[in-house]
């Protein structure tokens, strides 16, 4: 989710596709918990232990824009992702779910804006151990049903990524994506990153495939949550 499209070697290549330019329509919620046009890398600022590429924030706020169904003036990417973590790093009370909470929050403190969803893709290093991919669906639940409560949107949508790849066995990822796309809850829906093109590390998307991710999402956003408001 932090992005690391075009990233080899420990650094980013800075190709930026068509689907991912900056618009003025675009915001992206700094560090500093300011708004600026927002631009790749979106999580520059925030995943600061790894180097950032392109995700696929601006490519899903790119799709929105574009299309005229979502009655979408600006929108806002609040973008809080930390690659290489578990789902266990982002429970109630952690660090992590507590910095998620505060910039939710921040971000509508000058009003006139409104979460309309949460997208979320991670899960690769659950797939590490047995143990953890086969928690892996009760703490999505988990963490689902307290960010309702605690940022007080109750029908929140969120939008999971099945993973298209994992650092674990193969028996393990798959637990992890059938998690993933097995959770039943009212306002959850799931797309499936699988057979999206890696990087040379076979853990990461390419550029062109976190596009396509980002569009996935906007379709999946577009269909089910574009009402609401």
């Amino acid at each position: 989710m932090a992005g690391r499209g075009g990233v080899n070697q420990g650094k980013w290549d800075g190709n930026i596709p068509p689907e991912c330019k900056p618009k003025r329509s675009i915001l992206r919620f700094t560090a500093n918990l300011d708004w600026e046009v927002a631009r790749e890398p979106l999580h520059v600022d925030i995943d600061v232990g790894k180097v950032c590429g392109v995700g696929p924030g601006m490519a899903f706020a790119n799709e929105i824009i574009r299309s005229h169904r979502s009655g979408t003036g600006i929108i806002g990417l609040v973008p809080c992702a930390v690659g290489g973590t578990s789902i266990n790093k982002w429970g109630k009370g952690s660090r992590l779910y507590g910095q998620l909470v505060k910039r939710a929050n921040a971000a509508l403190k000058d009003g006139g804006g409104t979460i309309r969803a949460i997208l979320w893709y991670q899960g690769e290093s659950d797939t590490l151990n047995k143990d953890d991919a086969e928690t892996y669906k009760g703490k999505m639940v988990k963490l689902i049903e307290d960010l309702r409560l605690d940022l007080n949107l109750p029908s929140l949508p969120f939008i999971l990524v099945a993973l298209a790849s994992g650092e674990g066995t193969n028996t393990n990822i798959e637990m992890v994506r059938k998690a993933q796309m097995g959770i039943k809850m009212k306002n959850v829906k799931c797309v499936d990153a699988k057979g999206l093109p890696l990087n040379a590390d076979n853990l990461h998307l390419t550029t062109m495939s976190e596009v396509k991710l980002g569009l996935k999402l906007a379709y999946a956003f577009l269909l089910s949550f574009s009402h609401f408001h």
